[in-house]
């Protein structure tokens, strides 16, 4: 008996210095001391409740349930025992189990108050982990990171709730915040495989859609009957054949069926916002060869609204607003470049659309002409004089004065257009975007071009603009006796 109590007093001693190290919150002396107090004496409640006390400290909430359930175990009256048993069940997330702990503590003593303070925090749990599951059906992600954020409060150990909450991160492209909640759970249970279907997600939404694959494939073999991964394994599966179909559809410039099949890929998941970025960029460059180019434009705008850092949407943007002769937007798309990309390329790019915006402000005499930049010098003429004969002043003598003076107008610029686009060394100054204002002289006639292809009897001259008009034996422009005939 005498050695019984020896050993009582030893054990006793060893909890007591346990007791000062877990005051000076050196929780890990404190265990090897309880610990030594239970190999001593293995039937004392009391030990076992204070390694539990030391081990939640360290965030150990496993080791601390277990040792709550053996002081249960052996003393089945202590409200202590089923109220740390209580709270390292919330800390995990075992709502059940925390429920049932409280139920007999309450039997216990209903009054209680870290009883009372418990069943708060219960509520408080419940009421937080209810509208985060119904904020992710409405998709407000940032609502979940929040309700997640305060029930983790409360349940910091619970795996279930760090990786639901890397999944709402993941929806808010907060990367970095979804890979440090799976971490902290691998770092615990390295094959748990909702943390590894979690870190595929992360990498399936960074558009590293082969790594993800094989994430999911893992998740699979350690998991068969893992739902969510066999659905996302099948989704990466048919983003990347329908992106890839798209790619190779491109690349033998089957232009309609590559971009059917990117609006295909489009429709997989409207979540996968850096993948559906490179999706709709894809898909305006195959419209832009489609010449389809303010839908081209429209795609471009949606890459960029999911991506603001794409530098490739704005470069094919840019692209297509030269192409459709929005010349400001170029401007402003190729600024934008240049400053997130300061490289000569994009320098240059960015002067080439200013030059443009330039000579966009001058008359544009291949539209005059209804001609392409590309115009060789008989379609030139051609146009000349089918433009000349449409808007030649003889032509709308009948007209109001208002709508002569608009057609005279006309003629006029369709003069002056045949006079820089027939030149060749004018038309390259022009094509240049230099300066041409003083290039027609002060005696430009429109007459005189027109005379050069139609001729007229007895070398008359019309006056552009002049004349008496009206009186018999004059012709439209003021020339005496002739008069130009127009079927």
């Amino acid at each position: 008996m005498k050695t019984m109590e020896t050993n009582q007093d030893v054990a006793e001693a060893k909890k007591n210095e346990g007791n000062e190290f877990y005051k000076q919150k050196e929780y890990h002396k404190a265990i090897d001391l309880y610990t030594e107090a239970i190999e001593i004496c293995e039937a004392c409640a009391s030990y076992y409740l204070n390694r539990a006390a030391a081990a939640m400290m360290l965030g150990r909430y496993n080791d601390a349930l277990s040792d709550s359930k053996k002081a249960i175990e052996l003393d089945d009256s202590s409200i202590k025992a089923y109220l740390r048993q209580a709270k390292c069940n919330i800390a995990l997330g075992l709502l059940d189990a925390t429920a049932d702990s409280l139920e007999k503590a309450k039997a216990i003593d209903a009054t209680n108050s870290q009883y009372i303070a418990e069943q708060r925090s219960l509520r408080i749990f419940e009421m937080h982990t209810t509208a985060a599951d119904k904020a992710f059906e409405k998709g407000d992600f940032r609502k979940v990171t929040y309700d997640l954020g305060r029930a983790l409060e409360i349940a910091p150990a619970c795996a279930r709730l760090k990786l639901q909450k890397a999944e709402a991160y993941l929806k808010l492209k907060r990367f970095a915040e979804a890979q440090e909640c799976v971490n902290g759970v691998l770092m615990k249970d390295s094959l748990n495989s909702d943390a590894i279907f979690v870190r595929g997600l992360s990498l399936y939404y960074q558009d590293n859609i082969e790594k993800a694959q094989q994430h999911f494939q893992q998740v699979l073999r350690l998991n068969p009957d893992h739902t969510k991964s066999r659905l996302a394994f099948k989704k990466c599966k048919l983003m990347k054949l329908k992106k890839d179909s798209g790619n190779e559809a491109f690349k033998k410039c089957r232009y309609q069926e590559a971009c059917d099949l990117y609006t295909e890929a489009l429709a997989i998941d409207e979540h996968n916002v850096l993948t559906n970025a490179k999706l709709y960029c894809n898909r305006a460059t195959v419209r832009s060869k489609l010449k389809k180019f303010e839908e081209a434009i429209a795609d471009c705008n949606s890459a960029i609204k999911l991506d603001e850092k794409y530098l490739k949407a704005y470069m094919r943007r840019a692209r297509c607003y030269l192409d459709t002769e929005q010349y400001e937007e170029a401007v402003r798309d190729y600024q934008k470049i240049f400053q997130m990309d300061k490289t000569r390329e994009n320098r240059r790019l960015l002067q080439e659309a200013e030059l443009e915006l330039k000579k966009s402000k001058r008359k544009n005499y291949y539209k005059i002409l209804s001609l392409p930049k590309t115009a060789k010098e008989d379609e030139v003429k051609k146009a000349y004089r089918k433009h000349a004969l449409l808007h030649h002043p003889d032509r709308h003598a009948n007209k109001t004065p208002e709508e002569k003076k608009a057609e005279e107008i006309k003629f006029k610029e369709v003069g002056e257009a045949y006079s820089i686009l027939s030149d060749r060394e004018k038309r390259v100054r022009y094509d240049n975007g230099q300066d041409l204002e003083d290039m027609q002289g002060p005696s430009f006639d429109p007459n005189d071009i027109f005379q050069s292809f139609f001729g007229a009897p007895g070398g008359m001259h019309y006056q552009f603009g002049g004349g008496r008009g009206g009186s018999h034996g004059h012709d439209h422009f003021g020339g005496p006796g002739f008069s130009f005939q127009f079927g």
